[in-house]
């Protein structure tokens, strides 16, 4: 039997699909962070250019990807489908196992299909600079890439652990000729505020979230670009999914349970929102099931509520499952994975009770990314390790029921840049962190009251 199954290049798919046309409601509106009213696309201007603001409000069912997106993705896209045969085996279990690999991407992850989008909607409107976050590097690295291929200067305010962490996702960004920097840095205001308050601090997602969008405002040649949370990110993203349904209609077999990590949104969304769309239209009944770390528990113990997308509070104002934007996260090593909030697509799911839930502590993940390392040969980065720790509960239960379910994971990308961590796993040195409850209480009483 194969184990690989792999679309002609010529059945990539030319649309990206867009879930907001088959909600059965409108997403809460969008607010802004000063007069916390609903925003225009005029107040989203300083940020984006306008081909993206018109996406993100967008409820066209389909969006045609443009063809010169389409022939830089072609470098890598589409991506394989595996059987992960040898990890059944190793497991015992009776379910079949399949996964979607964004590892092959010239950056090693799922990023670089909106990353590049991105950089062309801003090239088309002569866009010169784009400022940007990353956690774990890997957005940086992509959208690095993105702005290379379209002429583009790039500044990425990098989290600081992760700067320290991930020397070599730096030196990717700095390759494909961006600059970074670790966040909180001494090149913003909130950055500077951040650091007074504690020169050692660790920094967060939405904090550096804060010092690109500081960036970009003060600047008329430049605008904003982010990697996760936002509807038109989601929307370029579903490419994964649209292509794994025909791989998996080429493998015969149909997902009974999708599983992916989920940060901000923008891997588990490109993966399950194309199924969602069965499940709302055709009736059926796969379980979307997202997985989160301990540390960062924003679907399983966040609260539904308005929030800042940022920690200073300058980002737009969005309902969403959050820890509060005030959150600081620990130094866990899934960087990806530190956000406070969760993308309102994604929380959108949740409500109508369309997807699962689940979070792991950090040893167990890594165990999980040993053992498929080991059975598959592929190193997963930290992130996806979340998600194959719940693929592996799933296929264990099928072994003890007897069930034989098909499995689909969203194996986001390769863990090559993040070996220090595996060093720190072997050695014994990982800490499990469990966010406190009552930090989550604390934080949220800082939410805007709205």
């Amino acid at each position: 039997m194969d184990t690989k199954f792999i679309l002609p290049e010529k059945e990539m798919p030319s649309r990206w699909y867009n879930i907001q046309a088959d909600l059965p409601s409108p997403l809460p509106p969008v607010l802004h962070p000063g007069t916390k009213q609903p925003v225009g696309p005029q107040d989203l201007a300083p940020l984006f250019p306008m081909a993206l603001i018109q996406q993100e409000v967008s409820t066209e069912r389909y969006i045609d990807i443009p063809e010169e997106v389409r022939d830089i993705l072609k470098l890598w896209r589409p991506t394989p489908l595996y059987r992960a045969h040898r990890l059944e085996k190793a497991l015992g279990t009776p379910a079949k196992i399949y996964y979607k690999y964004e590892g092959v991407s010239p950056a090693g992850s799922h990023k670089p299909n909106t990353a590049v989008a991105q950089a062309y909607y801003n090239m088309k409107e002569g866009v010169k600079r784009i400022t940007t976050e990353t956690g774990a590097g890997q957005w940086g690295s992509a959208l690095a890439m993105g702005c290379n291929f379209f002429g583009i200067e790039l500044k990425v305010y990098m989290v600081k652990v992760s700067y320290f962490q991930k020397p070599y996702r730096r030196s990717l960004i700095e390759t494909w000729g961006a600059k970074v920097v670790p966040s909180p840095s001494t090149d913003t205001q909130c950055g500077r505020a951040a650091l007074a308050e504690d020169p050692d601090a660790n920094g967060s997602l939405g904090l550096a979230i804060s010092e690109a969008v500081e960036d970009c405002v003060g600047r008329e040649d430049t605008k904003y670009s982010l990697g996760s949370v936002l509807n038109h990110v989601l929307l370029h993203q579903t490419i994964i999914g649209e292509e794994a349904l025909k791989q998996m209609e080429m493998a015969g077999d149909y997902p009974d349970v999708v599983i992916g990590c989920v940060g901000g949104g923008s891997n588990f969304g490109g993966i399950a929102l194309p199924f969602a769309r069965d499940k709302l239209t055709r009736g059926k009944k796969t379980r979307l099931v997202a997985v989160e770390p301990e540390a960062c528990p924003s679907i399983t113990r966040g609260v539904d509520v308005y929030d800042y997308g940022d920690t200073a509070g300058m980002a737009p104002i969005v309902k969403m499952f959050t820890l509060g934007h005030t959150f600081a996260p620990p130094a866990i090593h899934a960087g990806g994975l530190r956000y406070h909030g969760m993308a309102p697509l994604i929380s959108e799911l949740q409500r109508l009770g369309l997807l699962e839930a689940r979070a792991y502590h950090q040893n167990t993940v890594f165990q999980a990314a040993v053992q498929f390392a080991r059975s598959e040969g592929i190193v997963p980065a930290p992130e996806p390790a979340h998600a194959i720790r719940a693929v592996i509960d799933e296929a264990l239960a099928c072994r003890e029921s007897g069930e034989s379910k098909v499995i689909l994971l969203a194996l986001s990308g390769h863990g090559h840049f993040d070996m220090s961590s595996y060093d720190k796993y072997f050695a014994g040195e990982l800490e499990d962190y469990a966010y406190p409850e009552e930090k989550v209480r604390e934080a949220l009483t800082h939410v805007p009251q709205v």
